[in-house]
């Protein structure tokens, strides 16, 4: 719930320094309209699935659950590319539910609705129901510090799973990633913070907050959004998938553009460079 998957490498640094600002509280609705204004990118995502599963299985997906799934946006637009399409959005916060029901959901058409349903649930519970493609975008299973927890999940999701589905996370990183460091950038509207206020070296854990500052009033809204995570590398998380059950798996590493920045063209790696910062998604096959 973070950053986006293009361009990943946030335009400006500032050092850890209080701004002063006014208390004013957001509402429910202006600072998911931010938030989606600034970090989701589900036509990104929607691309890059669609694309790998038939590179993968010869056919296009027509199920997706979307675990941790926040206001469902990513689900609503799943369902819109296709008839045929069906997708459940999983989690268990009702606020950016009752959100994504409000302003995603009604969206839809009435056809459209009768193949999209939200669950305020818990994404380890058992469901009645398998999919094409288990997704667990924006990070949110950094929310499992300990590996025996993030293990009990990943077993879960792979229980979920069809002979011929793929669960899809994506993960972040880079040398500044781990550093007392705020970058933000500026939209049309408003300018979007992404703070890393902690890290410990010697656990991985971190805290991140998004600050928000509206232009037509120039206040600044300091932890909109925190976030109390446990950083993962790759190949832990390659290697908890494979205690999970899962079959194979593999990391798509994003390309650059001639000025370092992330082109949104995410390919197989094994090999990549220490940047930064950086956006991936890693693959897991039952």
């Amino acid at each position: 719930m973070s950053i986006k998957k293009t361009n990943t490498r946030l335009e400006k640094k500032t050092s850890k320094k209080a701004i002063p600002g006014k208390k004013v509280k957001l509402s429910r609705d202006e600072k998911y309209r931010l938030y989606l204004g600034s970090v989701q990118n589900p036509e990104a995502d929607i691309q890059f699935i669609n694309k790998e599963y038939k590179a993968i299985f010869g056919k296009t997906p027509k199920s997706l659950r979307e675990d941790f799934c926040g206001t469902g946006l990513l689900a609503c637009e799943w369902v819109q590319q296709d008839k045929t399409r069906t997708a459940f959005g999983i989690d268990l916060d009702m606020e950016p539910l009752s959100y994504g029901v409000v302003n995603h959901y009604s969206e839809l058409t009435e056809e459209e609705q009768s193949r999209m349903k939200y669950i305020n649930g818990n994404v380890m519970s058992a469901y009645d129901f398998k999919t094409d493609v288990v997704v667990a975008f924006n990070f949110s299973y950094y929310l499992f510090k300990k590996r025996s927890e993030l293990l009990q999940y990943f077993t879960s999701v792979r229980k979920h799973m069809k002979k011929d589905s793929l669960f899809l996370i994506d993960m972040f990183g880079g040398t500044e990633t781990r550093q007392e460091l705020e970058e933000s950038v500026k939209h049309k509207n408003h300018t979007y913070y992404w703070d890393c206020s902690s890290y410990n070296p010697l656990t991985s854990e971190c805290m991140y907050y998004i600050h928000f500052k509206t232009h037509s009033d120039g206040i600044k809204h300091e932890k909109v959004f925190k976030y109390d995570w446990r950083m993962w590398d790759a190949q832990e998380l390659r290697d908890i998938m494979t205690d999970a059950g899962f079959s194979k798996t593999v990391i798509y590493w994003e390309g650059v553009d001639k000025d370092g920045t992330g082109n949104g063209k995410f390919r197989s790696a094994t090999k990549a460079e220490n940047c930064e910062s950086w956006v991936t998604y890693i693959c897991a096959l039952p």
